[in-house]
């Protein structure tokens, strides 16, 4: 499964998540594709507010605090199904 990951260079936030995703990539079947929000105005405006943010089958599964069981849960529920 690809999870996208949208971010920006500078947030801390986003630093810890993706600490979290590489950790997840190594126990679940997920490859992970960045995307740095700065890089379209479309995608400032709709997540510039929310980083990071963590979507996976078209819809958005965690934002802000990446907690990694959370996330963890969220993605073994996605894969489950």
């Amino acid at each position: 499964m690809e999870v996208t990951f949208y971010s920006r260079p500078g947030c801390h936030l986003c630093e810890r998540a993706e600490t979290v995703l590489r950790e997840l990539a190594e126990e679940l079947p997920i490859t992970v594709k960045k995307i740095n929000i700065d890089d379209s105005d479309e995608w400032t405006e709709k997540y510039g507010l929310m980083i990071p943010v963590l979507e996976a089958d078209g819809q958005i599964i965690l934002y802000g605090q990446i907690v990694k069981d959370e996330a963890r849960n969220r993605l073994q529920q996605l894969l489950a199904n």
